[in-house]
């Protein structure tokens, strides 16, 4: 994966034209790819995907000796590509030469992403430091020369097809490691780019899916020939946005017809049902294995996926297999763990669009046929009132087992479900109408209203490089697009709020810019001289919710007992709950 920048939670949805831009490096006599195809062809075209939902994405090569990121962790061999790893490339460039993973079983792979309740799977079959999981007659970089000298690609596409899952490639149009990229000699490398996307597309069947990628680099691909000889080799596969992106550019825009979805990295991107996106997000913190790494919990995985499905994209987990060759264990069992949960509720997330309710803080909504599924993530207390609908609701129940009691009026919609049938990480509550769900606009939903914290006096025990844009009031501005940071290495850390006066509250909302950075927190409030805790917590991930006793405190702060390096929070709010 590429890490230009980090973006903000809410980017601004851009819009686009149906035109491809030019870019340099782009032939002008090119051969142009097939014409756009109507809106009918492309729905038809993105349908199985849109069912799908959920897929793996695995980040794996010669790196996994080193348990260091993947590509980004090479030494800067080309000064006009972005990566300064501390990996020297005489080192790096060689890993290949021990690279044995003689426990790699592509079944085994395939049967967990089945487990999990995926519906594809995206290989890095080359990421930017040029190695190639496949046998190539392009280049000598690739698995043939490993002491495995299996073909990784290959295997993994027939164990795919058995497990019934769809098939796709990341293909790193960048070559860190190619003497000629970006240099007065790029057509030598254009030609044997092209050539290994040949090579990709023509010996492993159908392929769905090319995952391209970029590096906040100039784009000097050829577009318009690269797209034409892709849609030629795959008329049917399905492009990423960023074969196009440069300078300035970001991972939620589409620069080209000829692409098809956005991908929001390491976010979970906004409410989008006009322009089809997918969020790409790590299961631990790094793209590649990474030894003792933190992985997501459940619940946190879970929301991810939710949020996406909610907001109407989809969601591609990342996994990064040991040099081994196997999943590590630790992630196939929280693979499995999602696979159980969707087993059960996959009704309410399979086929699905967004909405109509928009995401909210405590929450979301899918919708199917004449069905609303709502997602409550936390409860006030009993009930969770939505807005009207323009639609009667001739039926509702739970379908993880239990009673729910709904009524419907101008005023809103009242959901209750007892105590002890909501669930932990996610209640859900279907409601049947009288008529589709996908005829309704999407609706807003208050939610519990303004944060008691937002906007007051906050100070903090540092801030980034003293920096003003990540000071402490920007966890408390309401704003999920900015955020709190410390300094590099920090590993204790305190966000203070002052509220003005005592007020009460019950409910908190945190959510880190980096999930799994906190290993363990307390919340606190000033009582007399003294801080008092009255809430404890070890990761926060991408977001955490909790309820607890009514509190009355003028003084609140987050405590950070211990992180691994440099905490950093969008949002801490605070409110009473209704």
């Amino acid at each position: 994966m590429n890490a230009p920048g980090i973006l903000g939670r809410s980017t601004v949805v851009m819009s686009f034209a149906l035109m491809v831009f030019c870019r340099p490096g782009t032939a002008a006599g090119a051969a142009e790819p097939r014409g756009v195809e109507t809106p009918q062809e492309r729905a038809a075209r993105l349908a199985w995907w849109r069912e799908a939902r959920f897929g793996m994405f695995i980040h794996w090569g010669p790196v996994s000796l080193k348990g260091t990121e993947i590509s980004w962790s090479r030494g800067n061999s080309n000064p006009k590509c972005p990566n300064k790893g501390p990996i020297p490339v005489a080192v790096y460039d060689n890993l290949y030469n021990a690279f044995n993973p003689t426990k790699f079983d592509a079944a085994e792979w395939a049967g967990i992403a089945r487990d999990a309740g995926m519906k594809y799977v995206v290989l890095t079959a080359k990421h930017c430091d040029g190695f190639l999981l496949w046998h190539s007659k392009v280049s000598d970089y690739n698995m043939a020369a490993t002491p495995f000298g299996r073909d990784i690609c290959a295997e993994l596409a027939g164990a795919a097809r058995k497990q019934g899952l769809r098939l796709g490639w990341y293909f790193s149009p960048m070559d860190w490691r190619d003497a000629d990229f970006r240099t007065a000699r790029n057509a030598a490398f254009l030609s044997r780019m092209q050539g290994e996307i040949r090579e990709l597309l023509s010996n492993y069947g159908q392929v769905d899916l090319l995952w391209f990628d970029y590096d906040g680099r100039e784009p000097v691909y050829d577009q318009t020939a690269t797209y034409a000889l892709v849609k030629r080799l795959q008329p049917k596969i399905l492009l990423t946005n960023r074969l196009d992106l440069g300078p300035g550019d970001n991972d939620r825009q589409i620069l080209s017809p000829y692409a098809d979805y956005y991908t929001p990295e390491q976010a979970v991107g906004g409410y989008d049902d006009r322009r089809p996106w997918e969020t790409c997000m790590t299961l631990g913190t790094q793209w590649s294995w990474k030894p003792n790494d933190e992985i997501k919990s459940l619940a946190e995985c879970l929301h991810i996926l939710l949020r996406s499905v909610g907001g109407d994209g989809n969601l591609l987990l990342d996994v990064g297999p040991m040099p081994d060759g196997r999943i590590e264990p630790r992630q196939a069992a929280r693979l499995r763990e999602i696979g159980a949960w969707l087993a059960r509720y996959g009704q309410s997330v399979y086929g699905t669009r967004g909405g109509p309710f928009l995401p909210w803080r405590f929450g979301v909504s899918t919708r199917k046929d004449k069905t609303i599924f709502v997602h409550v993530f936390a409860w006030a207390g009993e009930t969770t009132t939505l807005p009207p609908l323009r639609a009667n609701i001739v039926r509702s129940w739970l379908p993880g087992g239990g009673r729910v009691a709904v009524s419907q009026s101008g005023a809103g919609i009242r959901i209750t479900v007892a105590p002890a049938d909501q669930q932990q990480i996610d209640t859900v509550v279907a409601l049947e109408l009288d008529r589709p769900a996908g005829e309704m606009s999407p609706i807003a939903v208050p939610g519990w209203g303004k944060s008691l914290a937002q906007g007051k006096p906050a100070k903090a025990s540092n801030v980034f490089a003293g920096n003003p844009d990540y000071a402490a009031d920007k966890a408390f501005d309401g704003n999920d697009g900015t955020r709190w940071a410390t300094a590099a290495g920090t590993r204790q850390a305190w966000l203070e709020v002052d509220l003005g006066k005592p007020e009460t509250f019950d409910t908190v909302y945190l959510a880190e810019a980096y999930p799994c950075r906190v290993q363990s927190f307390e919340l606190q409030y000033m009582d007399g001289p003294a801080w008092k805790t009255f809430c404890k917590g070890t990761t926060i991930g991408e977001e955490w919710i909790r309820r607890f006793e009514p509190v009355t405190a003028r003084h609140v702060r987050l405590n950070v007992l211990d992180a691994t390096n440099g905490p950093t929070i969008w949002e801490f709010q605070l409110f009473k709950s209704p």
